[in-house]
């Protein structure tokens, strides 16, 4: 990404820039005239074929076009002295990308050998191969990362086991990703090995004896066989399952503090927990219905439950306002765009997005059609738009991180998605994705049949069956409402 620039200062510097027309000092004069730094560095980095054919570094202007040292007459130093491409250099006569390399085999080589581990070679070719060579320099000459690269290097092995033994840091994470993208390290389903990480310690927090091995079995027995059973642990699952487990210990310490076994437990135990906190303690429902099942608790229990639709939705006034704002203004970027136009004009869950692969896009002349969940959606234009946009440049191709990346939406982390949770982040600029979601099916359903709704946003009829019930209601109150302030006579 270039620097900014300053704001030109036409007292100072009276002579424009030939290229640029602005007022900055100038660095280089060329045959087309004076060059200020700006330009001049655009000029190293600008990359073609020029009309000779000639194919490399295209730093002058021939007719307004790029053109080569020798066609426009430009003198300009971009030859590397150590692989004789032409590029931009970075000190000493060699080019960024030369740099790079020898910076990583300096890290990576092991000093008894002075020679890369083979295990780590393709580690190492993928961060010298990077496209943005200035970029990865960037990143590898910090410190922590320096000091990470030197460590890996003397290890005696590397394996997953190996990197769960080093100090847990993002560094730690990333370069993990990477040895898994490039084949050094098996795959593995990440969230699933956090989350064994985190129960870990959550355990530690079960004051009581009994009840740590009671939490112990609902992990084990409950989350991690449910894990287990799946093709992969979702991000929302993740954080559910972290969220009951936290909840259930507050609740078990909660009953050791008043002297009560979970054996002992009764309904004015569970009335009290509810009404002495947050609503967020009913989350422990999950886990007294896993002891209700397994015998550890008594029978007949209950917890008031969560009351279904209360969660805040957009009206139809505000999806409206939200639809124009995500087709015609640029407040977000393509990416961002394509994600809100299949959440708020179709309601799609935003996991479910974030894991989209190029294999469930296909981009024609006339139409974009993208397949979620078995169901194909048509985007005609204009919601197209931005997805046209994505497929022709998907980003996050320039490092090592993405070599062969078939995500739609590349995460910074190796080889995986972005996160739904960075989405919703980026999407609260214009909504918020439940409210929006929300407010997108409870208009559907008064427009159209509950089956026809279901089957082509990809949703159970059931829970199109609750936006409808939720819905019905709604209107029935306005015509109420209304009936009644005809009802009531007018004075005068």
């Amino acid at each position: 990404m270039p620097r900014p620039r300053k704001a030109e200062d036409p007292t100072r510097w009276p002579v424009p820039c030939s290229r640029c027309g602005q007022h900055h000092q100038t660095v280089a004069n060329w045959p087309d005239g004076g060059v200020c730094g700006y330009c001049y560095q655009q000029a190293k980095r600008t990359r073609g074929t020029c009309d000779c054919g000639h194919e490399g570094i295209l730093p002058g202007l021939v007719d307004g076009a790029p053109a080569c040292r020798p066609c426009s007459g430009v003198r300009l130093n971009v030859d590397c002295t150590s692989c004789g491409a032409e590029d931009e250099l970075h000190s000493g006569g060699r080019c960024w990308s030369c740099t790079l390399a020898d910076t990583v085999d300096g890290l990576l080589a092991r000093p008894t050998r002075g020679t890369v581990a083979p295990e780590l070679v393709p580690l190492a070719t993928a961060l010298k191969s990077m496209k943005r060579a200035n970029s990865g320099l960037t990143w590898i000459r910090q410190e922590h990362v320096s000091a990470f690269l030197r460590r890996l290097a003397v290890a005696p092995s590397v394996t997953h086991e190996a990197f769960d033994g080093l100090p847990d840091s993002r560094t730690r994470e990333y370069v993990r990703g990477l040895l898994v993208e490039h084949g050094v390290l098996p795959r593995r389903d990440e969230l699933r090995a956090r989350y064994d990480d985190w129960a870990k310690e959550a355990l530690e927090r079960v004051g009581d004896p009994e009840n740590r091995e009671l939490v112990r079995r609902y992990i084990r027995w409950h989350h991690q066989r449910r894990m287990n059973h799946a093709d992969g642990v979702g991000h929302g699952t993740f954080l559910r399952s972290k969220q009951s487990v936290t909840v259930a210990i507050d609740f078990l310490n909660w009953l050791t503090h008043r002297g009560t076994r979970l054996a002992e437990l009764q309904q004015a135990h569970l009335d009290a927990w509810q009404a002495e906190g947050p609503t967020t303690r009913e989350i422990a429902d999950r886990f007294l219905n896993w002891a209700i099942k397994t015998h550890t608790a008594p029978a007949g229990l209950r917890m008031v439950p969560h009351k279904r639709g209360t969660s805040p939705r957009l009206s139809a006034a505000q999806q409206e306002e939200a639809v124009q704002q995500v087709l015609h203004s640029d407040l977000l970027p393509p990416r961002d765009r394509a994600v809100a136009i299949l959440v708020i004009v179709f309601g799609q869950q935003i996991e479910h997005v974030a894991a989209l692969t190029w294999d469930d896009v296909a981009v024609t002349d006339e139409l974009v059609n993208v397949r979620l969940g078995g169901i194909e959606i048509a985007l005609p234009a204009p919601l197209d738009a931005p997805w046209r946009e994505l497929a022709s440049a998907p980003g996050h191709g320039l490092t090592a991180a993405h070599p062969n990346s078939n995500w739609v939406f590349r995460g910074l982390s190796p080889g995986r998605h972005i996160s739904s949770a960075h989405l919703r982040q980026r999407l609260r600029a214009v909504f918020r994705a439940r409210a929006a979601r929300l407010g997108t099916l409870h208009e559907l359903t008064r427009l159209a049949p509950v089956a026809i709704i279901a089957e082509t946003l990809g949703y159970s009829p059931a829970t199109i069956e609750r936006h409808a019930t939720d819905s019905a209601a709604a209107y029935s109150q306005y015509v109420a409402t209304r009936r009644g302030k005809r009802a009531t006579p007018q004075n005068g």
